[in-house]
């Protein structure tokens, strides 16, 4: 049996748009149904001791993680390539006290916005269940966008611009 070069980069192309479409079926079905497309109040103290204060007419990246989820150590560098461009609140869900989430940023060399949601409360007001999940709100604080699981920084910036 001959191999062909132009048949083996079709089957790859081929299997890799299975797999694009498939992800994006699976992310869709499993994303939480809020109560509302709007973005809620987030009056909240972030790790460093800061409050956070939402910019007025910027879209928004809400990031959902915990320390333990071996996707989300993954999906971090995306998270951090994205937050030197975007607004981005990361929350940290049931990872332990704060001392523990940035020794864990120091060891990973993180430096966007966290949240330490040590209780679970804003996962479930955001009615997060898997992790990672990430919420894309426009300019206006509609919600135009919900990943669950691992994306990339390009679906991401892309997610953003449209």
């Amino acid at each position: 049996m001959k191999f062909n070069i132009k048949n083996i980069v079709k089957e790859i192309v081929i299997f890799v748009l299975i797999i694009f479409v498939a992800s994006n079926i699976i992310s869709y079905m499993r994303k939480p149904s809020l109560d509302s497309e709007q973005i809620p109040s987030l009056d909240v103290v972030l790790l460093d001791g800061s409050k956070f204060n939402k910019v007025e007419g910027k879209a928004l990246v809400v990031h959902f993680w915990a320390d333990w989820c071996k996707v989300c150590s993954v999906e971090a560098q995306n998270i951090e390539t994205i937050s030197k461009e975007y607004e981005v609140l990361t929350i940290a869900v049931n990872s332990g006290s704060d001392e523990k989430i940035k020794a864990y940023m120091r060891e990973k060399n993180l430096t966007f916005k966290v949240l330490n949601d040590n209780d679970g409360k804003w996962a479930e007001k955001f009615k997060v269940q898997v992790f990672p999940t990430t919420f894309i709100y426009n300019s206006q604080e509609n919600l135009k966008f919900t990943e669950v699981g691992y994306t990339t920084t390009a679906g991401l910036v892309m997610r953003l611009k449209i």
